[in-house]
């Protein structure tokens, strides 16, 4: 693959839990080392979609944190790979007011996370939540993105996107570059995560106390999460605390045994080594206090070594990546935002 144009961007909006870190972040930093030797990496910070639900005065330093975690993780920059907020970038705010008077209220209404967000139409619901999608399309169609890689319930919103970008195309002509399918946008995905190490980076960390459920920033009993900050007393205490079960095995059964099954993960996860190599360590034994103790001492060092990294990188470093990466982003968006423009005889 050449020539392609890969986007991604994590909200900002509080400190990142481990699972957003192996889940997301991490495979995204793998992803570009893979592929920025022949093609575009936009790596952007989404600190408009970030106010939707949560306005405050951390979001300045949680996105400083953020690329700090990205360098820390081991991204490399290059001349293919750019770094910019998307409110630095005007571009984003204009295409996604001319794409809300191509989209329709039906299609828009039809957003899942809408639904789900809103409580199904409730008056209060702020407008932003609403037009989420219409901002994210703008982000994908002003750099002509191909891959945009996102969590299964971000799907929709890429058909949405294609379903905008082809109505504007067959109105006002060719202008924007459809992103890949949802099918295609998933081949990508797992032909990027080749090798078993790699792949082990998109298993969904589940929240300690109720494995049922992924492992988020926003559940409120802190034992549930582990944090990018927490400190090795933290973390054996919140690992120690994890829910397991009475079947008094050690074996991967996320449908049984959903809090061994994610230790084992994590373990895999944070250690660099193949899942079933992992499990095949823990056949046969039964005793859980030992696995949580092997785990909270595996995540501690883990967690350890990349604060440290974390803590050699200053400010200076991150803001001069921001300013070259926004030059590179306007540059690119103006040209577009020109074309649709003229194609709608605004200009």
């Amino acid at each position: 693959m050449e020539g392609k144009t890969i986007l991604t961007g994590i909200r900002v909006n509080s400190e990142m839990t481990l699972g957003n870190f192996l889940g997301a972040l991490l495979p995204m930093t793998r992803l570009s080392n893979k592929y920025s030797k022949n093609n575009q990496i936009n790596i952007f910070i989404p600190d408009l979609h970030t106010i939707i639900s949560d306005i405050d005065g951390e979001l300045q330093k949680n996105l400083v944190k953020e690329i700090k975690y990205y360098l820390a993780a081991g991204l490399e920059l290059n001349k293919n790979v750019h770094i910019y907020r998307q409110s630095y970038v005007p571009a984003h705010s204009e295409l996604c007011w001319i794409l809300n008077c191509v989209a329709t209220m039906g299609e828009t209404s039809r957003m899942i996370q809408y639904k789900e967000k809103s409580h199904n139409g409730d008056a209060s619901t702020n407008v932003g939540i609403f037009d989420y999608p219409i901002l994210m399309a703008a982000d994908i169609l002003l750099y002509g993105a191909t891959y945009v890689p996102v969590g299964e319930d971000q799907f929709q919103h890429i058909e949405l996107t294609r379903n905008i970008a082809e109505r504007f195309n067959h109105k006002f002509g060719e202008t924007f570059i459809l992103p890949a399918k949802t099918v295609e946008q998933v081949k990508f995905m797992e032909v990027s995560n080749g090798s078993e190490s790699e792949k082990a980076a998109g298993i969904r960390i589940r929240d300690l106390q109720n494995p049922e459920k992924k492992m988020s920033k926003s559940a409120e009993a802190e034992n549930s999460k582990i944090m990018m900050s927490d400190e090795p007393a933290r973390v054996t205490k919140k690992i120690m605390s994890a829910q397991t079960d009475s079947l008094g095995k050690i074996a991967f059964d996320m449908i049984n045994q959903p809090g061994i099954s994610n230790l084992l993960q994590i373990e895999a996860l944070v250690t660099g080594t193949p899942l079933q190599d992992v499990i095949s360590t823990w056949a046969g034994e039964t005793h859980y206090g030992d696995l949580k103790k092997k785990v909270a001492a595996s995540v501690s060092g883990y967690l350890e070594d990349f604060q440290k990294r974390v803590s050699e990188i200053s400010d200076e470093e991150v803001y001069k990546i921001l300013e070259d990466g926004e030059k590179y982003a306007n540059e690119v968006a103006k040209k577009k935002l020109l074309e649709v423009q003229k194609a709608v005889k605004l200009r």
